[in-house]
């Protein structure tokens, strides 16, 4: 079962896969989580995953943010 996905979420934009895998790897090193270079996560802590999600959306919504503030200084 190694290294296959068994989620059901689907990226709205495909081609942002590799960019979402780099972010990944990035803020586990951050965080010293080391990912299984296998693919299987099993052996993980839910502590773990969950601490690099959430790094994840906050960094993305970041991002978002900072994307927003951006084009909205265009308009005035």
């Amino acid at each position: 079962m190694a290294g296959q996905s068994r989620s059901s979420n689907s990226l709205v934009v495909p081609q942002a896969n590799q960019a979402l895998q780099q972010l990944k790897y990035e803020v586990a090193q951050e965080l010293g989580i080391q990912i299984p270079q296998d693919g299987y996560y099993g052996y993980m802590t839910s502590r773990d995953t969950g601490s690099i999600g959430g790094y994840i959306t906050k960094r993305l919504v970041q991002i978002a943010e900072q994307s927003i503030a951006g084009s909205n200084s265009s308009f005035r």
